[in-house]
């Protein structure tokens, strides 16, 4: 067995059962990798200098054959009520580890030693194996990196091992089908059988530290982006995927914490990466500047395809698939800060993408509110983004990320809510970045102007010092005006022209929230069910 590159000198593959590999490859620089990949064949660099991979039969993640070990850390701990949280034992576990240890003997791996967590308190020691040079390098880009001395003392927390070419035999393995993600919290190991795609290592170790902060260390863990002002003012923007998250977080006077991961403690908030996994699909310099930027060497495209006869990217290009992706470590975002951590927030923001155009534009949450559509986690979907989607059709996603919540959704609403209580200086906004003035296909998409527009008066503190009307179905508060935004916008009825179409479409998706909350009644508190929508009882 061959070594190259650097690791800690204790450091032994073979104590964790992966033994008689041909060459292990430890903590290789991002053009190491790069050649590695381009030598086997496995990916070219386009024509900016960044790497083009596919990532084979798996293009997205699979929640369906995600599994956690159900034993005596998790039994009672995990929500096994989410169809997002399936159980496998850990003698199932323990057999299907074997056997991808044993499938990785004579070949060579890949060894990434990095870092989750920008924040001392909460560091996770993360060692990353993989098949593929590129998987390793994505590792590489997507959590903190260790300097060379950190590596020569590295001792690892959680162990992942991804291997693409070992396909589990579903029925006799205790997993759904050959590919699958198992979580052990008792060993501390993630296995990735079966699939390519590189989100499963990310969300592997998000799934982690949503059960460990939240439950061990009473930290909350969040979905969202988060940005800081020059006044150290932060900014969370949570959304589910096509609400804007991405885009009305990039703001050129307002430094990157993160993108997509961090954590909330008693007086900050931190980047659990080190890195952005960004969509590419119809991406653009106007529309998307800093991320298309960030698309240079030692950036790794996936599963996207070049103009004929070119290594220029094709961004509309759907012909593999709509979940086109770019990952780079954060500092390829100009403004990002050296150290991903920020204050505390003095502004939340829950984006929804309401194709019926029923929700304000903008409104103030209370508490109780602001629980209420945490736990909700309200988007739609519209014609074209899925196949035999035709109309306009209501999503949520509890905590705008229910697939990679181990726990009750409503334990980190409850963190919410406590935070929240403690602080009352914090601002809680719902910011409806779909339609206006009808539902999709009659009224207007929210111009992404006055979007920005409403996004400044919140965090320079003018919609503080507004006036507001109370929602007649969903009670939050609506403010009267707004700086560089019409009125007749702000007021979601006022703009569409039959405003008892409007009422009957309010009382239509009030429905539709409150059937969807009914499975978090029982854990709710009384201050959450009181923020409920309330329906008329002729449209019920």
């Amino acid at each position: 067995m061959a070594i190259v590159g650097h690791k800690n000198q204790n450091a032994d593959l073979a104590s964790v059962g992966i033994k008689g590999t041909k060459t292990q490859y430890w903590n290789l620089t991002p053009e190491e990798l790069i050649e590695e990949t381009i030598k086997r064949g496995q990916g070219v660099l386009n024509d900016t200098g960044a790497l083009a991979v596919d990532t084979g039969e798996f293009t997205g993640r699979s929640p369906k054959d995600k599994f956690i070990v159900k034993d005596d850390v998790t039994a009672d701990s995990v929500d096994w009520g989410s169809t997002f949280n399936t159980p496998i034992t850990p003698a199932q576990f323990d057999a299907l580890y074997d056997k991808i240890t044993a499938h990785l003997a004579g070949k060579d791996v890949f060894v990434r030693d990095c870092v989750a967590c920008a924040h001392e308190s909460y560091k996770l020691n993360v060692r990353v194996v993989n098949e593929n040079p590129w998987a390793n390098m994505f590792a590489g880009n997507m959590f903190l990196r260790p300097s060379r001395e950190e590596i020569a003392g590295f001792n690892h927390d959680w162990l992942v091992i991804q291997a693409p070419s070992f396909h589990a035999d579903g029925e006799k393995d205790g997993v759904r089908q050959h590919n699958f993600t198992l979580l052990n919290f008792t060993r501390k190991v993630i296995i990735i059988g079966g699939s390519a795609y590189t989100g499963e290592i990310k969300k592997g170790i998000f799934g982690v530290l949503n059960f460990v902060l939240p439950h061990d260390r009473k930290v909350l863990s969040m979905h969202c982006s988060a940005n800081e002002g020059k006044d150290g003012d932060v900014a969370l923007f949570f959304g589910l995927s096509g609400t804007g998250k991405t885009t009305l977080s990039a703001d050129p006077n307002r430094p990157l914490i993160g993108d997509d991961e961090h954590g909330w403690d008693s007086n900050s908030v931190f980047n659990f990466e080190g890195g952005c996994y960004a969509k590419c699909i119809d991406l653009s310099a106007e529309k998307e500047p800093d991320i298309f930027r960030a698309i240079r060497h030692g950036a790794i495209l996936e599963n996207i395809v070049f103009n004929e006869g070119t290594r220029t990217v094709d961004y509309a290009s759907k012909a593999k698939t709509e979940n086109t992706r770019v990952s780079y470590p954060i500092h390829f975002i100009e403004n990002a800060l050296p150290v991903s951590k920020g204050g505390e927030p003095q502004n939340i923001f829950f984006l929804t993408y309401d194709a019926f155009g029923v929700l304000p534009p903008i409104s103030k949450l209370t508490a109780g509110q602001a629980m209420y559509y945490f736990l909700s986690g309200f988007t739609s979907k519209v014609a074209g983004t899925e196949v035999g989607v035709i109309e306009p059709q209501t999503t949520f996603s509890a905590c705008f990320g229910a697939a990679f919540l181990p726990l009750h959704p409503a334990d980190y609403a409850k963190l919410l809510g406590e935070k929240l209580h403690e602080k009352s200086h914090i601002n809680v906004w719902l910011l409806n970045t779909g339609y206006v003035g009808g539902s999709y296909g009659v009224g207007k998409r929210m111009s992404l102007p006055h979007t920005r527009a409403l996004i400044t008066a919140a965090l320079s503190g003018k919609l503080n010092k507004v006036e507001y009307t109370a929602h007649p179905v969903f009670g939050v508060s609506v403010p009267k005006s707004a700086d560089g935004v019409p009125a007749e916008i702000l007021d979601p009825r006022s703009a569409w022209s039959d405003k008892a179409a409007y009422d009957a479409k309010a009382n239509e998706l009030a429905i539709q929230f409150n059937k969807n909350f009914e499975k978090y009644a029982s854990q709710a508190s009384e201050e959450i069910k009181a923020a409920a929508p309330k329906v008329e009882a002729k449209a019920v």
